[in-house]
């Protein structure tokens, strides 16, 4: 890249581009755990040196969806010690900042708050990985947004529809549409695309003066027939797309023939797993925008610990290995073991000019045994390279590829050939949910819920940590059939309902949206009980803390143990011959409040809680409101529990709003438009050899 002069700097954007840091990535391994950390360090650094406007990153900062405290704290440090300084920010923000950063409690960009001392600020959509989650739709980034150490943009809250809002900025004559939108699951993602509920707002002074930036975090790879999201989607008028989630490095810009915008794709910072896109060469990009010229300045990552893989197909080596030899085995380890020394000796002559890479690097050999051979010892193999590798229990990977055998009848049923996913292939839960229920046997399908119902609960389950995922779904799914039932006045014969019962499983099979709100509902409910819970854990503890008596109940006749032990505490309704209990046990009743006060003795009065009891089935369900139907009425299934937690209120979960309050920026007001034209653009891409940049600056916009 040529020299830039001053005046070129008044009116280019200089912009450092990563996605894909996952920190926090095998933490608690004892060779690899640091790696994402110093890796990090490296960019920031980069950052610093270049003297970059400002960092943008394309998602997934975090590897997990709550990472550990340590995790929290090094990226704090990192970001306190590299992007906080006394230098100027040299562009300024043109657009609405309320509509910008609407869900913040601080809704401005960072640098302009009077009580911080920005230098470098950073611009960052979330990901898959640390994507919000929970009651309150948090996420890890919105911790560093309120520390004021990073600005989150890009988050959407509806589900119906998608308003992408730009954040203008300005740096002398060069003007910046960024547009970003953080991580939605690819199959919402994908449908609403075709029903056109994903905008683009374009300001509507000087449409074509703007470079266009557009952040994504979605699959680009097809993995399936709507999981991923085809670039075809996205509007022609936009310049470039950052491409995240993607971990192999394509940094450098591709432009896409029938949309004629560019796409740079930069991958992850950090192996996190041994496929063959994680052994291509990490990079980061300092991006110089210019007018409507850009550069892709490539930044190769020094910290990153080397990666080598190879494959073998032992049968492809007829002269060396034979099945039938009872040796063959240590031929194939001693074999292995050569290939092994020499990725090692590659990979240490990587090492000798670049002393701050890790010594010990990752290595990964893929052994093809099909044709009549037999794997050896894994571990024993190991145990040689314990000092020398990163991953020595990881070494060695022994597959079989699937002979296809030929078959004479034309008219194959490819549904239920259940195709074996390549090693490094990033499967999801629902995915595997709702491949085992395709290939189970009849007798274990699902014959109430659905495939996608249940595996979005998994999902929940694994991801999330939602504990009553899976449970809420059920009952909200049983309650629904039950009403439709009751609604359908259908004779209470076992075939009967279960005819009903299927077709009404595979009504809402086909209304997707319909589905998807249940399964929202559904979760938005285990989300409720999940912050009840910890109130009544937080509120236990509190009388812990206390010093007072505890009264015993005068009647012991009424389900409760006949004697409750006297203990300290608040008295608050629970007696303390309960403490032995867990929190899932105290909280797994509706809790109500006593009405009566304390009496001059100290003692209080007791009232009896009416809560669900088990769900019961569809047919109990059905039978009880056939026999009720005269009297327009049914039984309450449900039992009379004395709850002597019975101080606390019922705690009444409204969810926020999906509606996305939309209003306009001030400065430059936005319009709809979606341009599907196939104009010629106004980019011109520059190899790295080549200077685009050509006209004079006139003035420097500082701080």
């Amino acid at each position: 890249m040529s020299t830039i002069n001053s005046q070129d700097d008044e009116n280019t954007f200089k912009i450092l581009v990563a996605t894909d840091i996952h920190l926090g990535y095998l933490e608690k391994d004892p060779v690899r755990g640091n790696d994402t950390f110093v890796t990090f360090n490296e960019i920031l650094d980069h950052a610093r040196k270049n003297e970059v406007d400002f960092i943008l990153l394309g998602g997934d900062l975090f590897h997990d969806n709550k990472p550990s405290r340590k995790t929290v704290h090094s990226c704090l440090e990192s970001l306190r010690k590299y992007c906080m300084g006394d230098r100027p920010v040299q562009f300024e923000i043109l657009s609405d900042q309320a509509v910008n950063f609407h869900y913040s409690k601080f809704p401005w960009v960072n640098y302009q708050d009077e009580n911080l001392n920005i230098s470098i600020p950073v611009f960052s959509i979330h990901g898959n990985h640390d994507d919000p989650t929970g009651a309150d739709a948090l996420c890890a980034l919105d911790i560093l947004s309120c520390a004021g150490l990073l600005n989150h943009f890009g988050r959407s809250t509806s589900v119906e529809k998608i308003d992408i809002s730009p954040i203008l900025l300005r740096k002398g004559r060069t003007k910046i549409a960024l547009y970003g939108l953080g991580a939605i699951p690819d199959e919402r993602l994908y449908r609403m695309f075709v029903n056109k509920q994903v905008t683009m707002l374009r300001p509507k002074e000087d449409e074509d003066s703007w470079f266009n930036l557009f952040v994504i975090h979605q699959n680009r790879s097809k993995h399936g027939a709507t999981n991923y999201i085809p670039e075809q989607f996205l509007d022609d008028f936009i310049d470039l797309v950052v491409w995240g989630h993607e971990h192999e490095c394509k940094i450098a810009p591709f432009q896409n023939e029938q949309q004629r915008f560019y796409i740079s794709q930069p991958g992850s910072s950090v192996v996190t797993s041994l496929s063959p896109g994680e052994a291509v060469k990490k990079h980061i990009g300092l991006l110089h925008v210019k007018g409507k010229k850009m550069k892709m300045e490539k930044i190769a990552l020094e910290t990153v610990r080397t990666f080598h893989m190879e494959d073998i197909v032992l049968a492809d080596h007829p002269d060396l290995f034979n099945p039938d030899n009872p040796n063959v085995t240590q031929a194939i380890q001693a074999f292995c073991m050569e290939k092994v020394e020499l990725m090692l000796d590659t990979a240490e002559r990587e090492c000798l000019g670049n002393p701050r890479q890790p010594e010990k690097p990752i290595i990964r050999l893929r052994v093809d045994y099909a044709g009549g051979f037999e794997p050896f010892s894994v571990h024993r193999f190991s145990q040689k390279y314990m000092h020398r590798v990163a991953n020595p229990k990881d070494i060695i990977h022994f597959f079989r590829r699937r002979e296809q055998k030929e078959k004479k009848d034309i008219d194959l049923n490819f549904g239920k050939l259940v195709s074996r996913p390549a090693e490094g292939t990033t499967l999801r839960v629902e995915d595997l949910v709702k491949q085992y229920f395709q290939t189970a046997e009849k007798k274990v399908q699902l014959s109430l819920l659905t495939e996608r119902g249940m595996g979005e609960a998994v999902q929940e389950f694994v991801d999330k940590e939602e504990k009553d995922a899976i449970e809420e779904l059920v009952k909200f799914q049983l309650e629904k059939t039950q009403r439709f039932l009751k609604e359908r006045r259908t004779d209470a014969v076992e075939e009967k309902i279960d005819e009903e019962v299927r077709k009404f499983r595979e009504s809402r099979k086909k209304n997707t949206e319909e589905e998807d709100k249940e399964v929202r509902e559904a979760m938005m409910r285990a989300r409720a009980h999940r912050s009840e819970d910890e109130v009544l854990v937080s509120a236990s503890s509190d009388e812990d803390s206390m010093d007072m008596e505890v009264i015993g109940i005068s009647n012991p006749s009424d389900g409760l143990s006949s004697t409750l032990s006297r203990g300290r505490g608040r008295a608050r309704g629970r007696a303390r011959g309960t403490r032995g209990q867990n929190s899932t046990a105290r909280g797994s009743s509706r809790r109500g409040r006593a009405t009566s006060q304390e009496s001059a003795s100290g003692s209080r009065s007791y009232k009896s809680v009416s809560v669900p009891g088990k769900t019961p089935s569809i047919l109990d369900a059905f039978r009880s409101s056939k026999t009720d139907r005269s009297s327009n009425s049914f039984q309450s299934y449900s039992e009379d529990i004395i709850d002597v937690d019975s101080d606390l209120e019922d705690t009444s979960f409204v969810p926020p709003s999906s509606k996305v309050n939309q209003r306009f920026p001030t400065l430059s007001s936005l319009s709809k438009r979606g341009s599907q034209s196939q104009t010629s653009k106004g980019v011109d891409f520059e190899s790295d050899e080549d200077d685009p940049f050509m006209s004079p600056a006139t003035s420097r916009r500082t701080k």
